[in-house]
């Protein structure tokens, strides 16, 4: 208690006042002078005892709280009647509460982080190794023809890496919080023709017609160029699942609580197991064909759900899949 300089204080004046009334009690009469000092002893010890108490009560804090900070797993304060302490020990337990929250979260994290970091790996060193089993084999293919094939099938891997790696980092990007969407009201027709700009002659190479369905004036509030993306990447699923001689129709509505865009293909649909997953990230599906990353669907969705939105997907009624991408108003 020493150590505490109120403390010190406090008895130096007590002292001081307390031989000031004795010599003065006995100044007095001799009564006067006991009286005084019986009295200055009793307060003096009920005040040692009810203070030696609270401060035994305080270092019994602090040493569990020095026990939580070298990564002691429980803390227990043992209930007080003092109100200051019976404060201070709820305080301390919210503040332990929460620090345990954010460690749970914090290993749930970095969980994550390995887990993807192991993805990201396996989904480079994929491409990566079937370009180096093309080139090996380039090198020792004299026709003219085969050799071409294998430089165009290259071309294809190195385009995929590419694709890979941009969307890796835009996730990145955005789960660092560094993405400024720019909020503006979009023409909802300039919106569905600049996602579909890229994807054209692939779909006319694979004779896959679109129907899309808009009517005039439509708007929504939001950023153009991540948007038309979120779009492309739903549009690049549908391409891949609905294969020759296909159809994708795109059905805007409006009501008074959304602007919904549904975006429907004539591909197989979804395995009913791989509905709830379809959006988390690496993602493939059960179906052990499957070609894609598992990243599309997941950088579709934070785009959309950062900017105010929802995305679902489902089997439609009539076969493929339906995607359904509405924004509140």
């Amino acid at each position: 208690m020493l150590r505490n300089r109120e403390y010190r204080q406090f008895t130096l004046i007590f002292s001081l006042i307390a031989a000031v009334a004795i010599i003065l009690g006995f100044a007095i009469n001799k009564s006067a002078g006991i009286l005084i000092t019986t009295s200055a002893a009793a307060f003096g010890i009920a005040f040692y005892i009810f203070t030696s108490t609270r401060y035994k009560n305080i270092a019994r804090i602090s040493d569990q709280i020095d026990h939580v900070l070298h990564n002691a797993d429980h803390l227990y304060i043992g209930e007080s009647e003092e109100g200051e302490l019976s404060i201070l020990q709820s305080e301390i337990s919210k503040m332990l509460l929460r620090i345990r929250e954010q460690n749970y979260e914090l290993k749930k994290e970095k969980e994550h982080l390995a887990d993807s970091l192991a993805d990201i790996a396996h989904q480079l060193r994929t491409p990566l190794t079937s370009a180096n089993l093309i080139l090996s084999l380039l090198g020792n293919t004299p026709d003219e023809n085969e050799r071409k094939a294998f430089v165009r099938e290259t071309e294809e891997l190195l385009l995929h890496m590419d694709w890979l790696i941009t969307s890796l980092l835009k996730l990145s990007r955005l789960d660092a919080g560094i993405v400024l969407f720019q909020c503006e009201q979009i023409d909802v027709h300039k919106l569905i023709n600049t996602a579909l700009r890229p994807f054209l002659i692939p779909m006319e190479l694979h004779n896959i017609a679109v129907q899309v369905n808009i009517p005039s004036g439509l708007t929504i509030q939001g950023d153009l160029r991540w948007l038309s993306e979120a779009i492309q990447n739903i549009l690049k699923n549908c391409i891949e699942n609905t294969g020759e001689n296909g159809i994708i129709e795109l059905v805007c509505m409006d009501n008074p609580l959304f602007t919904e865009i549904a975006i429907h293909d004539s591909g197989e649909g979804f395995e009913k197991e791989d509905l709830p997953c379809l959006f988390d990230r690496f993602y493939r599906g059960k179906n052990t064909n499957a070609t894609g990353y598992g990243i599309g669907l997941a950088l579709c969705k934070m785009i959309i759900t950062r900017q105010g939105g929802t995305i679902t997907a489902k089997n439609h009624p009539k076969g493929g899949a339906l995607f359904s991408v509405r924004f509140p108003k």
